[in-house]
């Protein structure tokens, strides 16, 4: 377990509260939320992290701040130094994700010791707040799809193939050397770790530390880890036309192009917004415009086309604003859980989702990670949850998009993102609650705990306040692994 050495802002209110025994004050829940919440985020504690202990607000903007660049000179034996402006640009982030876990410890459960508290309460609600940041955190890979290389899917390609075709991509895109990591899927890791090169002890000098623990450390230039949080699917639904048929590749394609011709008129089953994947390419698109017989890509392909390759395109859902009453759309910025009529796909956790506006452009702003999934308000309905808040307002029979099953594997550097984190207020003084706040290495977690008469406990919530921002899409990348 981490030692603790973060401050901690002691306060408990006046109130029927027992507070003699260690094992209900707030601040020592605080403390140990904190050493698990830092001992269980992989992602977060990767990216670039903007702390400082001022009290926030949901919605409230921080400016957190892009290093320097600067350019080398020349200079003659005469000549006076070229002196450069040492600015770095400020980037403000929105604190807009108040992320929490709450649960009742029933009348009777007071008396456990403070071990038994940690091990039963403590422990689990801070590993679901450490699950929640990494899927905030690692949700946002499809925003650098842009810079995507994929794992052939006909299997001619091995993962070392694809990491190099990785550490190429991000060589191209002059990320410095130091500091890259890659974030894997577990299916893509068990994948690399039947592989030599990751176990064997004598090719990469650990002792045999990989074949016991089943850890890859740094391979072919990245700080390699696996995260049970990295977005993975294994279903999509998906349409194949038969070889031939409308939707059908026509004639071929060159790698890198960004249209594709098809067999006949597609505008009946493929629509802008839509996501499509092509038989032996493994990269993952979506469709800008639908034109006859030509489809425009919002990304080059990755792969040559053969004449009558296979173009998979998928299913989609509609939103649907029942159950969101009093409004008539869901606004810019919203943060809260979108209901959708799933047309008989059943949304996943780490499902890349798109918007658009009905069956015609434009395509709505912004590509998305679902992060929680539950029941909707009708029959078929669900309610998603993505990974930011909503870019373009979205309005009621509004088309989601689904993206393909895969691995979605990430690779950046530290500044590609920031999450930026700031301390929650206490609650004031007579309040009835007692409540503690804990803050160590870019993380603050707040404790505070209520009786709630109906529930006949004590309310225990753990929350923090947080933002996330992408800060260059150059300096990260993804590497796909079959995505169909």
């Amino acid at each position: 377990m981490i030692k603790f050495l973060g401050k901690i802002s002691p306060v408990a209110f006046d109130n029927s509260f027992d507070t003699d025994s260690r094992a209900w004050v707030p601040e020592i829940w605080a403390q140990e939320t904190l050493m698990i919440l830092e001992g269980n985020v992989v992602a977060a504690n990767l990216v670039h992290r903007d702390f400082e202990n001022v009290i926030a607000s949901l919605g409230d903007t921080v400016n957190t701040r892009m290093p320097g660049t600067f350019s080398a000179k020349r200079k003659g034996v005469n000549d006076d130094v070229t002196v450069q402006a040492a600015t770095a640009t400020k980037v403000p982030v929105v604190l807009n994700q108040h992320v929490h876990t709450s649960f009742v410890i029933k009348d009777g459960e007071e008396s456990l010791s403070l071990a038994d508290l940690v091990e039963t309460y403590i422990k689990p609600a801070a590993i679901s707040l450490s699950d929640q940041l990494d899927r905030i955190v690692l949700g946002q890979v499809y925003q650098y799809l842009d810079n995507q290389v994929a794992i052939d899917p006909d299997g001619a390609d091995d993962i070392k193939d694809a990491i190099l075709d990785l550490r190429n991509k991000m060589n191209v895109n002059k990320v410095p050397v130091e500091g890259r990591n890659l974030i894997l899927a577990p299916a893509t890791e068990t994948e690399a770790l039947k592989l030599d090169l990751f176990i064997s002890a004598d090719k990469i000098g650990d002792e045999g530390t990989a074949m016991r623990e089943a850890s890859l450390g740094k391979k072919l230039g990245f700080s390699t880890y696996m995260c049970q949080n990295t977005p993975s699917l294994t279903s999509g639904t998906y349409t194949t036309p038969a070889n031939g048929a409308a939707g059908d590749v026509n004639g071929g394609e060159v790698a890198g192009s960004s249209t594709v011709t098809v067999v006949t008129d597609a505008t009946a089953i493929m629509y802008p917004g839509m996501y499509v994947t092509f038989e032996d390419d493994g990269g993952v698109y979506r469709l800008t415009t639908v034109a006859a017989t030509e489809l425009t890509l919002d990304r080059p392909l990755l792969s040559a086309l053969a004449d009558d390759t296979d173009v998979n395109y998928y299913t989609r859902g509609d939103v649907d604003l029942a159950g969101h009453s009093g409004t008539t759309s869901y606004p810019i910025g919203y943060i809260k859980e979108i209901n959708i009529a799933a047309a008989g796909v059943i949304p996943q956790v780490g499902q890349l989702v798109g918007f658009t506006d009905s069956d015609a452009a434009p395509v709505r702003a912004g590509e998305y990670c679902i992060i929680d999934v539950s029941t909707g308000s009708g029959a078929g309905d669900y309610f998603i949850l993505l990974d930011r808040p909503l870019e373009a307002a979205l309005e009621d029979g509004d088309k989601v998009c689904y993206g393909p099953k895969g691995n979605y594997n990430f690779a950046f550097d530290r500044n590609a993102l920031a999450l930026v984190v700031r301390p929650l207020a206490l609650p004031r003084a007579g309040a009835g609650a007692i409540a503690g706040v804990a803050d160590y290495n870019g993380l603050a977690v707040r404790v505070t705990i209520t009786y709630e008469g109906r529930g006949q406990g004590h309310l225990v919530t753990l929350d923090l306040l947080c933002g996330v921002k992408v800060l260059d899409v150059n300096r990260g990348a993804v590497l796909v692994r079959n995505a169909v």
